[in-house]
């Protein structure tokens, strides 16, 4: 299946993922482009990392937002998200032994536009745009050595989930992503954190946790 089929499938958990996985759609319909950051809305990836007991969370200080966030980038062209997540969170945490949990299509965790403003960046000027975002659940231990990358972010840390929501200081993503993706995770089979645990800690491969349904997905039934 391609990632425009597994968001076409993916269940919406609240009224934010109905109208944003719809606005997703409608452009990954319409833009040809919309997987190069040159589109004014492209496809952008994020990956919430937990320790296997889903008791903390991973985040960066990024140093363009001015806060603590969660980890993520942009697709350049690249269609396989969920190798490009776990990149990402190698090359901004220094966490190489990840390994995804797969929730839902395609191992879509969770679904956002995220707006943008204009800002400088490298000493150019990077204009408003929309990131079309898919956010994937990973699983790490905290044992791990950690790095940040400095270009981007001051610094990397693990957060007890609560701390982790307020030390965000950006109101709209902490209130309407950071705690929806904390009521998402108590409703993850912990079977599918530990499998996931396993493999890493097993140094197996690929980097999706291994189970017998391949898939767990998250058991709730939207109220809209």
């Amino acid at each position: 299946m391609t990632l425009i089929d597994d968001i076409r499938a993916y269940r919406p958990f609240n009224q934010q993922e109905a109208a944003d996985r719809t606005t997703i759609l409608q452009r990954l319909e319409v833009d040809p482009h919309a997987f190069d950051r040159t589109s004014p809305a492209h496809v952008t990836c994020s990956i919430w990392t937990v320790d296997p007991c889903a008791t903390k969370t991973l985040m960066v200080y990024h140093r363009i937002y001015d806060s603590w966030s969660w980890i993520g980038g942009h697709a350049d062209g690249e269609r396989e998200l969920a190798r490009v997540a776990l990149r990402e969170l190698e090359e901004e945490t220094g966490i190489a032994r990840a390994r995804l949990v797969p929730c839902g299509p395609g191992g879509i965790f969770s679904l956002e536009v995220l707006t943008v403003n204009g800002h400088e960046k490298r000493g150019a000027y990077v204009g408003s745009h929309l990131h079309l975002n898919v956010t994937y659940l990973a699983v790490a231990s905290p044992r791990d050595p950690l790095h940040s990358k400095p270009d981007e972010n001051a610094d990397v840390r693990w957060f007890d989930l609560a701390e982790a929501c307020e030390a965000s200081t950006e109101p709209w993503i902490r209130d309407r992503i950071y705690r929806k993706l904390v009521d998402k995770l108590a409703l993850v089979d912990p079977d599918a954190l530990r499998s996931a645990h396993l493999s890493a800690s097993h140094g197996e491969g690929p980097e999706y946790a291994h189970s017998a349904s391949k898939q767990t997905f998250l058991r709730y039934t939207m109220d809209v």
